[in-house]
């Protein structure tokens, strides 16, 4: 159970972030809470800093100056061992969907619990389709990438992202 100091801690907080890739200024001494339980959506015009906002957020990318605090650990500060542990609780959906193209819709939902769990097969086979349920997808277990629509294959990404049950997903 979380104490009532995390529960009140927003789930993210940037503070007084700056970055530029090269002369170009994406953020100056940017500030931005996102609250546990809400949804947030950052919004604008292609190349203004989504993507990048997000890669900072899972620890991808290190800000030239600034805080970036999830869960209240600061990221650009975590070792390579505790930022792999954080990023085990967060989801990540790509634009492309990034689904891995040589296996079916079941091993893609699967990949998460196995890579990171030690659970039985059996466990992991219940999840899965469970989060296919939730995206309206069980019945497409055994097909591959390449037979699914674009829609079909967001859903299915999604399910992947939320197999660990993470405690924020990002969207990009």
């Amino acid at each position: 159970m979380q104490n009532n100091n995390q529960e009140l801690e927003p789930l993210v907080r940037i503070r007084d972030l700056c970055f530029r890739r090269g002369e170009r200024v994406i953020f100056d001494h940017i500030n931005l809470s996102m609250a546990r339980g809400k949804i947030t959506a950052i919004m604008g015009p292609s190349g203004c800093g989504k993507t990048t906002l997000v890669r900072m957020i899972g620890g991808q990318l290190k800000p030239l100056s600034g805080s970036v605090r999830v869960d209240g650990q600061e990221v650009t500060a975590l070792s390579r061992g505790a930022l792999m542990s954080l990023r085990q609780r967060m989801g990540m959906l790509f634009q492309s969907g990034a689904l891995l193209t040589d296996l079916p819709v079941f091993d893609n939902v699967a990949f998460p619990l196995r890579e990171h769990t030690r659970l039985p097969e059996r466990m992991v086979r219940d999840l899965v389709l469970m989060k296919l349920e939730a995206v309206g997808l069980r019945g497409a277990r055994d097909l591959m990438p390449s037979q699914l629509s674009g829609g079909m294959a967001r859903r299915v990404a999604l399910a992947r992202a939320i197999a660990l049950d993470p405690m924020i997903i990002l969207y990009d």
